[in-house]
């Protein structure tokens, strides 16, 4: 046999896996597993100090003289370096 017509065959072989392949997969059922189900999560519990954030957030120019907002501001930056330690929630200790 010539190379041309081996080359040929060969293609042609490829060509009917590939689609018998094709529909095979086309026509299997998807099984899929059920998604577990997730334990229902608690609302957050209420931070003061954010709370305080958002008013002051919303106040504007007016909370730079404001002194609830001041100390509001120095206890968050305290939280961020580390100085105060934040409160921590059951969720951040990994129970709930």
């Amino acid at each position: 046999m010539d190379g041309k017509v081996l080359a040929r065959i060969a293609a042609i072989v490829f060509v009917a896996v590939a689609i018998t392949a094709t529909i095979i997969e086309m026509n299997r059922e998807d099984v899929s597993v059920p998604a577990p189900s997730a334990p229902s999560l608690q609302p957050p519990p209420v931070d003061p100090l954010r709370e305080g954030q958002r008013r002051c957030q919303q106040m504007g120019e007016a909370a730079a003289s404001d002194a609830n907002c001041l100390a509001i501001w120095a206890e968050t930056r305290d939280r961020f370096l580390g100085k105060t330690p934040a409160p921590t929630t059951p969720a951040q200790n990994g129970r709930l």
